[in-house]
């Protein structure tokens, strides 16, 4: 019996079913929210590990995350609550801390999008368009205690409201609301301001600007264990310049000011207050001059700690603080000539009391706990993703396209938690572990739930499958052995033709495009099925390959991730063939902008086309404490952003070149590309310029985002061959 046209491996079938995927991908792509929408996120496990929280939309095209629970002993989840029966399906009427938090956050979901939990799990509190809701995690209330039949309830919090969070035991809540940090009890009692804002330019309880963007600190305030007191950080930007973005698709909406701290420039000043319940408020006192980032702190039963860093990133310090009298006293120190690396998820504590840290040592960013390494030569530590009693859970690889979940306990030490290939994450509280594992080999993610004695539960995802599916082999090449991926047409076949290639790259520091997870090639292999053979390549200064790799690109953001780039493209033509040197695009959207338009700027001998997105063109363009970290301070080493700006090379433009910015870009503002044309049409070098109205660093809207594929996709076929010569071949 002949094959249907479902399983034929004809030719003919499969171009045919590659080009009907591919017309679909790009508003799959778009409506999904890059396939994250209905795939479970954000646990949270209760101390006694018997329930787990997280969120997850109802389905994959549904843009509303609802708070879910699952109940360990039966593996059963319950809905706990649902935006739109509590707010409606309306649009929402997000204050401006919010819209900052999720543009900070890249967050595109709406609903319950952020929460906060009780120390037992017992209480969740949450925004939901300004207003503060509670839910109970446990059993639903009886009627009284909430929305009749429902664990769920409004509390009368001022308006609007920012940033929740329950004190330990789940008896009041903090928040913010206009710059003020206020309480009230979770049984809507109480009601009362704490710390106020003593200008228009001061907040207590938010994160600043370079913490939210860069360092990763989302939050401004800290619980004491015993609730009685809060430690709290004032920001005050008054000494920050100001930046105007407008709107110019809506000529009647004034520009919105916003206080941005690019580099060389003032920081925020940001001071720790301890604000007690009863009225009381001491400052937490360290040379701020000295080292004025706060990086982190952390509140356990025995003691408080911050780390805070030095404006040129090469001195970190732990500083133990005194909730009495706000005096510091130095707990550790980390240094480094270039900068001090910065591990996720600490300082924390174990049960015990032992301090757990990271830092790198002996070439390999390793595990600390009270001062000793615990992990071993080569494996990398990335994040500390928790304690529960003196078990120590965090993220690690050996090799950098991987990211294993690891264990450490004394006196058991090290143990591997996940064993198979792929990118894994993990949460761990009262014996129960949640894995959340993307791999090369199925599509999403897949979360499950361990706990000694029951069988795995699994949390079911609902996000869609792209409907492409990416071929991706991550390969070592060259003599830096880049890890780099390839992904030909589903209806290439080998020998038949050269393909035109199209680099496809982030490639600069804090990011990874070469990681093993499918999904994360997606919009490659759509790229490819258009008659591209794709290459995704990380090259020096990318995380996961170690310290000495990351501080390569030291001083110059350009010359090594480009040089880098050209290896990978010129070994991935000697290993795979069929790659044509002589029609070589590249395409990128941030840093990956940058370097598309790097490539095409200083060597036009080897890229041919270049698409480049919300990128950095003009280093001194954006905010101080990532182009610090990699530059230095622009008056102590201008020949650094020299040799990383690009607006001086515009008259070296020679390849097409399109420029794509949201205009509403509050993180890499439109100025960059604005400046950039216009050097270009000074020196009469004819180029492309996509404006994105109302667009933020990362698109959000539909057709935007759908359409933008197809723009890049054609122009890139445009500059690289004449037209239709790319198109899937009919049979």
């Amino acid at each position: 019996m002949a094959k249907t046209t479902a399983e034929s491996t004809d030719p003919a079938d499969v171009a045919s079913r590659g080009r009907e995927a591919s017309r679909g991908l790009p508003r799959q792509w778009a409506k999904t929210h890059r396939f994250s929408l209905g795939a479970p996120r954000s646990f949270t496990i209760s101390r006694d590990g018997s329930r787990v929280a997280f969120l997850r939309s109802l389905a994959g095209d549904d843009p509303v995350t609802s708070l879910w629970v699952l109940d360990v002993a039966t593996g059963t989840e319950r809905l706990v609550a649902d935006p739109a029966v509590l707010a409606g399906r309306g649009e929402e009427d997000l204050p401006p801390e919010e819209r900052v938090r999720r543009e900070r956050m890249r967050e595109q979901a709406s609903g319950v999008t952020a929460y906060a939990t009780d120390r037992a799990a017992r209480l969740a509190v949450f925004p939901l368009s300004g207003r503060l809701w509670a839910a109970s995690l446990g059993p639903a209330t009886a009627p009284g205690e909430g929305a009749p039949g429902t664990g769920v309830w409004q509390l009368p919090a001022v308006t609007p409201v920012a940033d929740p969070r329950p004190d330990p035991a789940g008896s009041l809540v903090a928040y913010v609301s206009s710059g003020c940090l206020r309480v009230i009890g979770a049984d809507g009692s109480g009601d009362r301001l704490l710390a106020a804002p003593e200008g228009p330019d001061v907040s207590y309880g938010l994160a600043e600007h370079v913490a939210a963007e860069s360092i990763g600190r989302d939050r401004g305030y800290w619980w004491a264990p015993d609730g009685s007191r809060l430690l709290v950080a004032r920001v005050d930007v008054t000494n920050v310049q100001r930046w105007y973005i407008a709107d110019p698709a809506n000529p009647a909406v004034p520009p919105r000011e916003i206080a941005y701290p690019s580099a060389g420039t003032r920081n925020a000043d940001v001071t720790l207050w301890l604000i007690g319940l009863d009225g009381s408020r001491v400052e937490v006192r360290w040379d701020r001059v000295a080292h004025e980032y706060l990086i982190a702190a952390c509140w356990g039963e025995r003691e408080l700690l911050i780390a805070v860093l030095s404006r040129n990133q090469r001195s970190l310090r732990v500083l133990a603080v005194d909730p009495a009298t706000g005096r510091t006293e130095l707990r550790r120190e980390d240094t480094d000539p270039c900068w001090v690396s910065i591990v996720p998820g600490v300082p924390a504590f174990t049960g015990s009391g032992a301090l757990v840290w990271g830092a790198d040592v002996d070439g390999t960013r390793r595990l600390l706990v009270d001062g000793a390494a615990v992990t071993p030569d080569g494996l990398n530590v990335r994040e500390v993703m928790g304690t529960d009693g003196d078990t120590v859970l965090f993220t690690a690889s050996d090799e950098p396209a991987d990211t294993g979940l690891w264990a450490y306990e004394p006196p058991a030490g090290l143990t591997p938690v996940t064993t198979e290939p792929g990118v894994h994450e993990g949460w761990r509280s009262g014996g129960t572990t949640v894995v959340l594992s993307r791999s090369l080999h199925h599509d999403g993610a897949r979360a499950t739930v361990s706990r000694a004695g029951r069988p795995d539960a699994v949390i079911a995802s609902h996000a869609e499958s792209p409907l492409l599916t990416p071929h991706a082999e991550v390969l070592r090449l060259g003599p830096r052995e880049l890890r780099t991926v390839v992904l030909l047409p589903s209806w290439h076949r080998p020998g038949s033709r050269r393909l035109p290639v199209l680099m496809d790259p982030y490639g600069g520091p804090a990011g990874q495009r070469v990681v093993a997870s499918r999904n994360m090639f997606a919009t490659s292999q759509w790229f490819a099925e258009q008659g591209f053979a794709v290459v995704v390549a990380d090259g020096r200064g990318t995380p996961g390959r170690g310290p000495a790799w990351e501080r390569e690109i030291f001083g110059d953001l350009a010359g090594p991730v480009l040089e880098d780039q050209v290896a990978a493209l010129h070994a991935a033509a000697e290993q795979v063939g069929d790659l044509d040197l002589e029609r070589v695009g590249i395409r990128g959207w941030s840093f990956g902008g940058y370097l598309a338009a790097l490539a095409v700027l200083r060597r036009p001998d080897v890229f041919h086309a270049a698409v480049a997105g919300a990128a950095v063109l003009d280093q001194r363009l954006y905010e101080t404490y990532y182009k610090e970290r990699f530059l230095g301070h622009p008056d102590e080493a201008p020949e650094a952003y020299e040799r990383s700006d690009l607006v001086n090379d515009a008259p070296n433009l020679r390849r097409p070149l399109m420029l794509i910015h949201g205009l509403a870009d509050d993180n890499v503002v439109v100025a960059n590309t604005l400046r950039f044309s216009a050097a270009l049409l000074a020196a009469g070098r004819p180029h492309t310029v996509l404006p994105l109205a109302s667009a933020t660093h990362m698109t959000s809207q539909l057709d935007v985002t759908e359409n933008l594929l197809f723009l890049q996709a054609g122009f890139l076929r445009d500059a690289l061959a004449a037209p239709g010569t790319l198109d899937a071949p009919a049979g």
